[in-house]
């Protein structure tokens, strides 16, 4: 056992940085009197992890490599970035409350006179390897150092096409606070970033940071960077109230019941960013379709949709089998349904929810169209065999 002890010990300074780092120490301790941890990681609010299983994902490569031939998977013409986004941030928004997706699920958010940055991707591929991995399909919208005034970075998981090394280090320097759920900070020291601007919140936990009231709330995700990792990060979506405006950021979930309790106790939201892409039959507990994205944003207050729903997690990276438009298609569909109002900007522009939101189908001028043409109005989607209801 020795000799393989050694073994093991010659290896971990080969393992990628990108990986991260383990919780180790006061962090662990903390993690394991959390009440969402239980037999060695952190638990569902419906149960263990859905983490896919070695079964599950050799069920899924071929479903994807199949897929990946498909017309429809990319966009046919460049994706129209926003040209003119630092222009517009530069000037203060009126009602206090703005949000720009840069592509993805990262946001950034104008409230109350603070900048909170959601789930930061710059880089070229999520993937810990540069030379492999799911490529951008369109550039950042603005380049990261030109973000200024930063006050908070808000991580929801550790995952990369949430959690980006490049991008972190580039931050890591900046006097901002990073708040991320309970075990990521390990990664994000690992990467540079001081301990005292670090902000690890467990499910229901809050904090004040720069002005603002933010809490960690439970979602229906898993965790993980390496082949060999332990399960013991948490994953979480975000609330962020200031003294006017109270905004919902997902992160990465299934649908669930607890949608609803987190609106009884949190809000109502003047606006919602909620994850509609990169689903699949094959984990419908881990991502939403359009139509649950649209249900959660309804359930978020009450049962009838109130405030403005920003559909994120599409649309920049091809993670799943299904048509690249799909998610913004079945959105504005599901979004018909219950009366919801939403915004489906093109990446990099800005929007106040406070104002009435265009009508711009923007992505069908660069995706490839369905059999039989576009419809009129979007609505049920041709051959979306992924979506559910």
């Amino acid at each position: 056992m020795t000799g393989f002890s050694r073994q093991l010990s010659r290896l971990v300074p080969a393992r990628p940085a990108a990986f991260g780092a383990d919780p180790a120490g006061a962090r662990l301790r903390r993690i394991e009197q959390s009440p969402n941890y239980a037999d060695g990681v952190f638990a569902n609010p419906l149960g263990p992890p859905d983490r896919p299983t070695v079964r599950g994902l050799a069920k899924a490569l071929p479903v994807q490599l199949r897929a990946s031939a498909l017309p429809g998977r990319k966009p046919v013409q460049p994706v129209p970035v926003y040209e003119n986004t630092l222009a517009e941030l530069a000037v203060p928004p009126d009602s206090g409350l703005r949000l720009t997706w840069m592509g993805h699920s990262t946001v950034l958010a104008e409230i109350d006179g603070r900048r909170v940055l959601f789930d930061p991707v710059w880089g070229a591929r999520c993937s810990p390897f540069d030379f492999a991995g799911p490529r951008r399909l369109h550039p950042a919208p603005v380049a990261l150092e030109s973000l200024t005034g930063l006050d908070l970075v808000v991580i929801s998981h550790d995952h990369y096409d949430h959690l980006d090394m490049p991008t972190i280090r580039a931050l890591a320097d900046r006097d901002v606070v990073f708040a991320v759920p309970l075990g990521v900070g390990a990664h994000l020291e690992h990467w540079g970033v001081a301990a005292q601007r670090l902000c690890e919140l467990d499910w229901n936990e809050s904090a004040q940071v720069a002005g603002l009231t933010l809490t960690a709330v439970p979602a229906r995700h898993f965790c993980g960077r390496g082949p060999l990792g332990r399960r013991q990060t948490l994953w979480a979506s975000w609330v962020v109230g200031g003294d006017e405006h109270r905004i919902y950021h997902s992160g990465d979930t299934g649908y669930f019941p607890g949608f609803r309790q987190i609106g009884e106790r949190h809000g109502p939201f003047d606006a919602t960013m909620i994850q509609v892409g990169a689903y699949s039959e094959l984990w419908p507990a881990n991502h939403m379709t359009p139509a649950e994205g649209i249900r959660a944003h309804a359930d978020l207050s009450g049962g009838t949709p109130s405030g403005v729903m920003l559909p994120i997690h599409w649309g920049t990276f091809d993670l799943a089998p299904h048509p690249w438009a799909e998610p913004a298609e079945g959105t504005v569909a599901a979004a018909r349904e219950l009366a919801a109002r939403i915004a489906v900007p093109r990446p990099g522009a800005p929007l106040e929810p406070a104002t009435e939101q265009p009508e711009d189908w923007w992505w069908r001028a660069v995706a490839a169209a369905p059999e039989g043409g576009w419809p009129e109005h979007p609505g049920a989607v041709t051959g979306a065999s992924t979506m559910r209801e």
